[in-house]
């Protein structure tokens, strides 16, 4: 049974920092490309960042410099650091992994506001 968690949403003001977690289960954590994809309200879901399985990172060019994506293979954990935040970065995060084409998973999401 594969399962994506991911965790650490707030609420925090302009400026601030916060940590995103994502917990794989069932898989072959070490093998997957992961990815964090983020919707605001009335939308489109956007690719924010991606980590391959060898440790290789692309970001949006939105985050670039502000956002740091990493993983730690031994707790099947990928993170999303968020520093410098705005309030456009405001939106529901998703988890995404996967290691063959048309077979990915993704997490519940967590929400992210940065408002004063």
């Amino acid at each position: 049974q594969v399962q994506l968690v991911e965790s650490g949403g707030d609420l925090v003001q302009p400026g601030g920092s916060l940590r995103l977690s994502c917990v794989a289960s069932g898989v072959m954590f070490k093998t997957f490309l992961m990815n964090w994809y983020r919707q605001a309200p009335g939308k489109q879901r956007e690719l924010v960042a991606t980590i391959t399985s060898g440790g290789s990172t692309n970001y949006a060019g939105s985050v670039q410099g502000r956002f740091t994506i990493s993983r730690d293979n031994s707790k099947n954990t990928a993170y999303l650091q968020m520093n410098r935040l705005k309030p456009e970065d405001t939106a529901v995060y998703y988890c995404n992994g996967w290691r063959i084409v048309g077979k990915d998973y993704w997490g519940q999401g967590t929400q992210v506001t940065v408002s004063s």
